[in-house]
């Protein structure tokens, strides 16, 4: 099974970095207005400024007005080696991923939008911190263009992705199949991820967990993503004759 995983946001602890930079930056802040986790959880996919003009902070529904999230994201560009600062979301999760990788015989790639940092190419910062996790050796690309061309044209199995936006390319680009790891409210899952066969996961953990159950039986690649549809409640519902 050739299985691409994200970073920030599934495996990447930027959230947290991105918290405590902008409450450095901007002490007035609410705290617990920034504890949702998808606040600073992924690095942003444009340029700073490149996103529309919001209306004055008071009346965001976001915590952050553009201009703060621009000032955030210029500060962490600043910093030596950023990207091998970050904690793992999940203690452990990376050293288990290699573990079950090297057991099952997955290949592993790892994919990120991750902007620029001074010191090592973003690549090598990225790569010395998942070995010093547990992660030996990972094979990781530094990609900007849509993730659903990347996992056709890598004959990808599975795509694991924080983003809606990008498990959407998965869905439309690509034969792998998207599982988006999310850990907001289940009420707040975009409704399309269903209709467009995207499997939804809480953690990491769980989705190892998933894709440890769906590899064991499978034998070719059609079964595998039949037992992955299965597992993650997509499958269609058998029909029963009326008679």
């Amino acid at each position: 099974m050739r299985i691409a995983f994200d970073l920030d946001g599934v495996l990447a602890d930027l959230h947290k970095a991105f918290v405590a930079k902008a409450i450095e930056l901007f002490p007035e802040l609410d705290a617990s207005a920034l504890s949702s986790s998808d606040a600073g959880a992924s690095p942003p996919t444009g340029v700073p400024g490149s996103e529309p003009p919001e209306a004055d902070e008071g009346s965001l529904k976001r915590p952050l007005s553009q201009r703060k999230r621009d000032a955030i994201w210029a500060h962490l560009a600043t910093v030596t080696d950023f990207w091998e600062t970050l904690a793992e979301i999940e203690s452990g999760a990376i050293k288990r991923l290699a573990t079950i990788a090297q057991e099952r015989k997955w290949e592993v790639i790892f994919l990120t939008s991750r902007p620029y940092s001074p010191g090592k190419t973003v690549q090598r910062q990225s790569q010395v911190w998942l070995d010093k996790l547990g992660f030996p050796m990972p094979s990781l690309y530094v990609v900007q263009s849509s993730r659903g061309k990347i996992a056709e044209a890598l004959h990808i199995d599975v795509v694991v992705d924080d983003r809606p936006e990008n498990c959407l390319d998965v869905a439309l680009e690509s034969k792998a199949r998207a599982i988006l790891v999310w850990r907001g409210s289940p009420e707040k899952v975009p409704p399309a991820t269903k209709r467009l066969g995207i499997g939804v996961v809480p953690t990491v953990a769980s989705c190892l967990d998933l894709l440890i159950e769906a590899d064991q039986e499978a034998k070719t690649p059609d079964d595998l993503v039949q037992r992955l549809r299965r597992l993650l409640g997509l499958q269609p519902k058998t029909k029963t004759s009326v008679g």
